[in-house]
């Protein structure tokens, strides 16, 4: 072959490779700011299901702090009982955050 003849079939096969590469750039192009949308509301949105996890730890972590007040509580009794004044006002604390606790119950969903 000769020289003019390498540099066509050259030419060609760049022009056909070229094709394609322009053609997924002009799609990526044309998608690209729809991408971006939908990447920016998923980032801004919170699905169902990550409230519902974020709901349920929050409702564990209560009762877990209200297990932990019961516990508290019948220590600083019995050391009320024993005559310790200290232990009968930490009871009393810890008797009114269980009620506040109990009161304000899990937290409610925003349906």
């Amino acid at each position: 072959m000769t020289m003019h003849t390498l540099r066509l079939a050259a030419l060609a096969l760049v022009a056909v490779t070229l094709q394609g590469c322009i053609a997924r750039a002009a799609v990526d192009v044309v998608t690209l700011p729809v991408r971006a949308v939908s990447a920016g509301v998923d980032a801004a949105t919170t699905s169902q299901s990550e409230a519902d996890e974020k709901r349920g730890r929050a409702i564990r972590k209560r009762e877990e702090r209200i297990g932990e007040i019961e516990r508290d509580y019948a220590r600083a009794m019995e050391r009320c009982g024993d005559g310790d004044d200290e232990a009968c006002d930490r009871a009393q604390s810890l008797k009114a955050e269980q009620k506040a606790l109990l009161e304000a119950g899990p937290e409610e969903r925003d349906d």
